[in-house]
Parts: C-alpha cells; sequence; structure tokens
C-alpha cells in the first residue's frame, strides 16, 4: 500500500516534459505542474504559451511563480529516497537522445528531418497534435542528423538530383542544379526501391546457386573421401597380405637353409668323430713302433714287428664331402625379379597416382616475386621482378645485407608458412631451384651460402642432362627426362615439398620430408652461362593439368 502510495506521488510529482521529478515547481493557469526550466523552454523553443499536456493557450504570457507547496513535497521525497523509482526509459550507452529533455535525457522514438531534432515520447506528442509539425518529417531515431543537412546551404535536404545522383535542398533545386532532373525522395526512394528489390532477387539467386554449388561440392568431398577410404582399406588389406606372404616365405626358407644347415653339421660331426679315432689309433700305433724301434731285444723285434708294424690303409681314409652351399640361384633370381618389380610400382605406378592428384594443385597456386635486395649483382631482374637472368656485367644494385654477394642467386620477397603453396618456374642453361629459411649465409664464398647445400634450405639443380636434390649437401640423382618447367608444392603442414616435371602432365621427380620451424622463402640459383635464366610462371598461366 505504501508502494502505491509512493508510485502515486512520483507521478501527481513529475514534470510531463522532461518526465523527472519536479525541479523548481510552477503551475500553469489550466492548473498542470511543470518545472520553471522545462515550460520556458518549450515556450522558447515554440514561440507561443501554451500547455503540453492540454494544448490549452496563454495570452498573453502568463508570469509563472514557484509553487512553494509542490517544492516543500518534493523536498520531503527527495529526503526519503524515493526518486530511486524513476521511470527506467532514460537514453542508455549508444542510444540516441531527446534533444529537448532537460537534465537526464530520455530515449528518443523518432528524429525529426524537419527539425534536425530527436524525441522522447512525451515531446514528440507536439509533432502528432499541433498542426504546424504535422508536415514533418518523421524517422526513426538517429545520432546523425547532420548528415541530412546539404554541406552548402546548411539546409536539410529534401529532393534528389538525378543528374548528379546526390540528395540537395530545395536551394540547390532553385540554384546550381536548375537545369538538372531533380525529383522528390520519396520518388527517387521509390525507383530505387524498385532496383533494390531486383538487386536483392539476383542476389539470393545467386546465393541459392552458390549454396547449391557448394552442396555439390561437400558431396563430392564425402564422395571423395569415401573413395579415398575403400582404396586406402583395399591397398593396405593387399599390402598387408603381401607383407604376410613374404614373411611366410622368409620364415620357411630360412627354416629351410637352417635345417640344411643343422643336417650337414650333424654329417661333419660324425666324420670330425671319425677322424679323430683314426687319429687316436695312430698315435697309439707311433708311439709303439717307436718304443720298438728302441729296443736291445732282437728277439722280441722280431715277434713284435709283423703286428705293429702294418701301414694305415688307403681304405681307411674318409671322404669328407658336407655342403657348404646353401645358395640357390634360381631362388635369387625370383626374388630378385620380385623386388625389381615391387620398384617399379613404387615408382611408375605411384607417380601415375601423383599425376592424376596433381589438378587440385592450381588451387594453391601463389603469387611471387623476386627481390631485387638479395639479388647478386650480376642477375637481372625483369618482367616486374619475375625473370632472372644470369649477365656478364654486373648491375647496379645498391649495398644490402640480404644480397648475395659472390653465390648467383636471388630469393623471392614472400615468406610461406602455415598452409599449402604451388607456383612453377621456367629455367634455362641450368638452375637451382628451391627454398630456405631466411637465414642461409649470404656472404662470402663458403658453399654453405648455396641452396639446398645446408640445413636451412632444399633445391632442385636442372640442367640438360640431369637433375639432382640438395639438402644438407646431401645430393639424390634423380633420372628423369629433362624439361623446361618445374612445379613445386609445398605442404608446409605435413613437412612435404614436392618438385615435379611439368608437361601435359605432371611426373613427380623428388620429394623432401622435413619439420619446417620458419617461413621458406622461394629461391633460384644460375650457372654462368650466356641464356642462364628462371621466370616465375604467374599463376594464372600455370599448367592446366
Amino acid at each position: 500500500m505504501a508502494e502505491a502510495t509512493n508510485t502515486g506521488s512520483q507521478e501527481l510529482l513529475t514534470c510531463l516534459v522532461c518526465l523527472d521529478i519536479l525541479k523548481e515547481p510552477v503551475t500553469t493557469p489550466c492548473g498542470h505542474n511543470y518545472c520553471m526550466e522545462c515550460i520556458t523552454g518549450c515556450w522558447e523553443q515554440a514561440g507561443a504559451y501554451s500547455c503540453p499536456q492540454c494544448r490549452e493557450t496563454f495570452t498573453p504570457r502568463p508570469v509563472l511563480c514557484r509553487n512553494t507547496l509542490l517544492a516543500e513535497v518534493v523536498q520531503k521525497l527527495n529526503k526519503r529516497g524515493s526518486n530511486s523509482a524513476l521511470p527506467q526509459n532514460y537514453a542508455g550507452p549508444g542510444e540516441v537522445e531527446c534533444s529537448f529533455c532537460a537534465g537526464r535525457k530520455f530515449r528518443a522514438v523518432k528524429s525529426c528531418l524537419t527539425c534536425l531534432a530527436s524525441f522522447c515520447e512525451t515531446h514528440i506528442q507536439l509533432h502528432y497534435e499541433g498542426a504546424a509539425w504535422k508536415s514533418h518529417r518523421l524517422v526513426s531515431p538517429t545520432g546523425n542528423l547532420q548528415q541530412k543537412l546539404c554541406t552548402q546551404h546548411q539546409r536539410g535536404l529534401e529532393a534528389f538530383c538525378k543528374t548528379d545522383q546526390m540528395c540537395i535542398c530545395l536551394l540547390c533545386v532553385a540554384n546550381g542544379h536548375r537545369s538538372h532532373e531533380t525529383v522528390e525522395l520519396e520518388a527517387e526512394r521509390a525507383e530505387k526501391q524498385t532496383q533494390l528489390g531486383a538487386i536483392l532477387i539476383e542476389i539470393r539467386r545467386k546465393i541459392l546457386e552458390i549454396e547449391k554449388s557448394l552442396e555439390e561440392v561437400r558431396q563430392t568431398v564425402r564422395l571423395v573421401k569415401v573413395s579415398a577410404d575403400r582404396e586406402v582399406q583395399e591397398v593396405e588389406k593387399n599390402l598387408v597380405d603381401l607383407i604376410r606372404a613374404i614373411e611366410e616365405i622368409r620364415r620357411r626358407l630360412t627354416g629351410l637353409i637352417r635345417e640344411q644347415e643343422r643336417c650337414e653339421s650333424r654329417k661333419a660331426e660324425r666324420i670330425m668323430e671319425r677322424l679323430q679315432e683314426q687319429m687316436d689309433a695312430l698315435k697309439r700305433q707311433d708311439d709303439e713302433l717307436a718304443d720298438l724301434s728302441k729296443t736291445d731285444d732282437h728277439i722280441h723285434f722280431l715277434q713284435y714287428f709283423p703286428t705293429l708294424c702294418i701301414p694305415p690303409g688307403e681304405g681307411d681314409s674318409l671322404s669328407i664331402t658336407v655342403g657348404t652351399d646353401f645358395s640357390s640361384e634360381d631362388l635369387r633370381k625370383e626374388l630378385l625379379c620380385l623386388k625389381e618389380h615391387l620398384d617399379e610400382i613404387s615408382q611408375k605406378e605411384l607417380a601415375k597416382i601423383t599425376e592424376r592428384g596433381t589438378e587440385s594443385f592450381r588451387w594453391y597456386a601463389c603469387h611471387l616475386t623476386l627481390d631485387p635486395n638479395t639479388a647478386h649483382t650480376r642477375i637481372s631482374l625483369s618482367e616486374g621482378n619475375k625473370k632472372a637472368t644470369w649477365m656478364e656485367e654486373a648491375q647496379s644494385f645498391i649495398d644490402h645485407p640480404d644480397r648475395f654477394d659472390c653465390k648467383l642467386q636471388v630469393l623471392c620477397a614472400e615468406g610461406l608458412s602455415g598452409t599449402r603453396c604451388y607456383w612453377e618456374v621456367e629455367w634455362r642453361g641450368g638452375a637451382w631451384i628451391g627454398v630456405t629459411y631466411k637465414g642461409i649465409s649470404r656472404k662470402g664464398r663458403d658453399l654453405a651460402c648455396l641452396l639446398g647445400w645446408n640445413d636451412k634450405s632444399w633445391s632442385l639443380f636442372c640442367s640438360s642432362s640431369s637433375y639432382i636434390a640438395w639438402h644438407n649437401n646431401n645430393k639424390t640423382k634423380i633420372s628423369a627426362p629433362c624439361f623446361s618447367r618445374i612445379g613445386v608444392y609445398l605442404d608446409y603442414p605435413t613437412g612435404c615439398l614436392s618438385f615435379f616435371c611439368v608437361t601435359d602432365t605432371m611426373m613427380l621427380l623428388h620429394r623432401f620430408m622435413a619439420s619446417f620451424t620458419e617461413p621458406l622463402y622461394p629461391g633460384f640459383g644460375l650457372h654462368p652461362y650466356l641464356d642462364s635464366s628462371i621466370t616465375i610462371c604467374p599463376p594464372d598461366q600455370s599448367s592446366q593439368f
């Protein structure tokens, strides 16, 4: 009950202009109460003396005196802290404030393009009810009313010039745009609204087309995954079966060889036992004959001579035939053929699979430019820093700490990391094509400055006779036909760097696997030949596989 009384008291003591508790309350002749500042402000703004609530007009302007009774009541309410329950429709952060609220401002509900002001629910009533304001243009609250003014005349924008395609004021219509085609804002808005509707229809049609295409691509991706999973399972099954079969062959062959080894070993042991027995008997005979030869007793000598002096018989010697050769020429040939066939699968068939999958590389094509600050002085850059050519005479480059001062090399300005990239290069006369960390040595004749001759870089050397892959001063010779265009595919996340020979199809030349830890800069080296050059092919001119 006390709460209801408090609320009622607040409503009676609320100014109908600022909707706040009365400050310096005054009463108009019609009996309504306002803040002194609020009612005088309204009268000065409107140029007429009327009650904002009942619209009663006063002539002449009445003299307003402080209502002491209301002032005392307001003072008592303030002491009790009753103003903590004021209406909660004040303008918050980012909201448009009423231009006419005194003190704490309420949230605007409309902005007037004629008055160039914003109004709360109370102050907008004049525009709804007053005949002088009903023709004003009201819009949703906006804080950019200054943008609704003509920059030349500082008047409201009320027309549209179709010739210059701009909003203008009425003075512009009568002066600078007199000979132009002008229309009302509403008419131009209606026309543009129609155009906007057509554009929206087209955009939404495009969105539907793209959504359909996206769904088709998603379906394709799902099918690709299903197909790849099925193929991986089949390949893994076949290879596991092959490995199992090879393991079984290995186990059986090893067992047969070991069994043959045991048989021959037992045979050799029996022969050694018999030989040992013969040797022991001969040693005993030797001892007895030696003793007999030393006796002085002729009778004893002659009696024992026939039994002891029996020469060893030739038939007593054993034939030593133990097998030591366990090899099978036919088996070796079969195993060698199997290994060669597996090597052929590894090289040719896997290369074919790679060729079929390279169509997707063009999606990773990247734009590269050669960095003049890294180019050796005998390398000339041209074609928008896309081509590097060896020159007999030094070029006029300024000194730079990033420049290779002895090795005929140049790097690209772009560092590549965290993604997949693809680029193609045309070469002539002999060239190194590779990538490197930024920290590669640039100065001196040390071989560590060369691409691929250190642990910071990887490269492929191309010449008319061969390809050689280089990393950390280790080389791998590659047997393949030489073509003038090389494709480079960098899969940074997986640590894969691949070089391809590019013709109508693509053939994998070499693949490096590494754990990349820094951005990689594409780089090139040239042989000191008159026609030695490299050219980075623009992505739109890369081979369409």
